[in-house]
């Protein structure tokens, strides 16, 4: 059983993310061949708060 985990920023639409979670379940049939009910995928969101880059915060960047 596949699980797709993407590290990424917050997704503050409900729809996008529903067609996020929709297009990379359809990739995953496609690569391993399974029906799609044996594909998980788990988004762990990051606010701006909680990512560094460089010594600083995404947040302080703007």
């Amino acid at each position: 059983m596949p699980i797709i985990t993407l590290e990424g920023p917050q997704v503050a639409n409900l729809n996008t993310r529903r067609t996020f979670i929709r297009e990379l379940t359809d990739a995953a049939v496609k690569a391993y061949g399974l029906p799609q009910e044996k594909i998980i995928v788990i988004l762990h969101e990051n606010s701006r708060e909680q990512v560094g880059v460089a010594g600083e915060l995404l947040a302080d960047r703007d």
